[in-house]
C-alpha cells in the first residue's frame, strides 16, 4: 500500500493527489493507495481518501505502508521516517498557490543533501521512479533508525556518575 499525506496546511495540494490517483488510473502503481486530502478540492477517484487522519491512524498508515509519500513539512516526513519509512518528499511550491513560498523546496534539499533518508521529489512527473526508488531503500533498511534509546542509556549513565 502507498500511504499519501499533505498535513493539515489550508491551501489545497491537488497537484500531488492528482498525480497519485493518476498513477493508479493508468496502472504505474498497482497497489492500493490511500491520501489524506486535507484542504485539497480535488476528490481522487482511484484512491482511497480522508480528508483528515486522527494521529493514531496515521501512524498505523504509515506503519503498514510499503511506501509513504508526504508534502515537505518536516512533522510528517520525520513520522515516515521514525516508522521505518524511507519517504517520498514533495515540496510545496508558491508558484501553484499551494505555500505562501518556497520554504519546503529549501528544507527538503539541506535534508537530502545533509541527512539523507528521504527521497525528494521536485517535479511530480519523477513520482513514479521516486516511490519505487523509495520501495527499495526501505526494503533495504537504509531507513532513519532512531538513537533515542542509546542516548537516554548514556544520559543515565552519565547522571549516575554525577
Amino acid at each position: 500500500m502507498v500511504f499519501v499525506t499533505v498535513g493539515t496546511h489550508e491551501q489545497p495540494f491537488d497537484r500531488l493527489v492528482k498525480a497519485i490517483d493518476g498513477l493508479v488510473a493508468d496502472g504505474t502503481l498497482e497497489e492500493e493507495a490511500f491520501v489524506q486530502t486535507g484542504y485539497c478540492t480535488y476528490e481522487p477517484e482511484h484512491c482511497g481518501w480522508a480528508r483528515f487522519v486522527p494521529a493514531p491512524e496515521m501512524r498505523s498508515r504509515m506503519e503498514e505502508a510499503d511506501v509513504v509519500v508526504t508534502h515537505g513539512g518536516p512533522s510528517s516526513f520525520i513520522e515516515a521516517m521514525a516508522a521505518g519509512k524511507v519517504p517520498v518528499v514533495v515540496p510545496r511550491y508558491e508558484r501553484f498557490g499551494e505555500h505562501v513560498n518556497d520554504h519546503q523546496e529549501a528544507f527538503v534539499r539541506l535534508v537530502a543533501e545533509r541527512q539523507g533518508g528521504i527521497v525528494p521529489v521536485y517535479d511530480v512527473a519523477d513520482l513514479a521512479a521516486a516511490i519505487e526508488g523509495a520501495r527499495r531503500l526501505s526494503r533495504s533498511g537504509a531507513g532513519f533508525r532512531s538513537h533515542n534509546a542509546e542516548f537516554c542509556r548514556e544520559l543515565r549513565e552519565r547522571i549516575e556518575r554525577l
